[in-house]
């Protein structure tokens, strides 16, 4: 009796291994009537944010000299800056600050070279441009444009509704080119993305070439901020 109460067990738990095995090797039938889409909204705005970087460079044949001579360019433009930093409208900030070596075409060292930036950013372009002509240790090495927070958030608000809005609109016209009555959403990516900050049209002049309150020249421009929404859709 005990052996075949043990047979029956056995039997038992293979069939319930070959049902699992069967239910894992079972083909699903492929989703019928969905269609694949996307749509852009597109928004253009003027850039409001402005990246200002000054910059000097020193080289000498001992370390030391280089790196206190950089050290003292940056800490005049730096309180120089700071006269006129407010919170969002002029942030004062300091950049990549370096020192290497320089070679012969031996190998040896036979002096040291070294750089210092100081980057003014903000949304106050007039304020901005005067700290870097008041400032006469660094040059204007690279100015840049882009979005503050604030705009970027608000344009991509506005870019994302056309977006999704135009989803919706070929969506709709296609279910009912294909012979549908209406569609039901299965899912969704939404995706923001910018044409990024104008690089420099060329500012790199001596900044003693500047009066005390003389600007330095700079024209923002435009830039347009899109919003991609793509999925699917049931058909029904």
């Amino acid at each position: 009796m005990k052996r075949t109460i043990t047979l029956i067990a056995a039997c038992a738990a293979w069939a319930g291994l070959a049902g699992a095995a069967m239910a894992q090797n079972a083909v699903v039938a492929p989703p019928q009537n969905v269609l694949q889409l996307s749509a852009n909204g597109t928004v253009e705005v003027q850039q409001d944010l402005l990246s200002m970087t000054l910059v000097t460079t020193r080289d000498g044949t001992d370390a030391g000299s280089v790196q206190a001579q950089l050290k003292t360019a940056l800490d005049a433009a730096l309180t120089e800056a700071r006269k006129n930093a407010q919170a969002g409208q002029l942030d004062v900030r300091t950049g990549n600050f370096s020192l290497s070596p320089r070679y012969t075409r031996e190998g040896k060292i036979n002096g040291w070279q070294g750089t210092a930036e100081l980057v003014l950013e903000g949304r106050d372009f007039p304020r901005i441009a005067q700290t870097a002509g008041r400032i006469t240790t660094l040059t204007v090495g690279n100015v840049g444009f882009g979005l503050s927070r604030e705009q970027r958030a608000k344009t991509e608000t506005e870019a994302q509704t056309l977006a999704i809005d135009a989803f919706k609109q070929k969506a709709t016209e296609l279910s009912k080119n294909f012979g549908f009555a209406g569609y039901t959403l299965r899912e969704v990516s939404v995706n923001a993305n910018d044409g990024g900050p104008i690089r420099p049209r060329m500012m790199a002049a001596s900044a003693k070439s500047f009066s005390a309150d003389a600007q330095v020249p700079i024209e923002a421009g435009k830039t347009s901020v899109v919003v991609n929404v793509s999925g699917s859709v049931q058909l029904k």
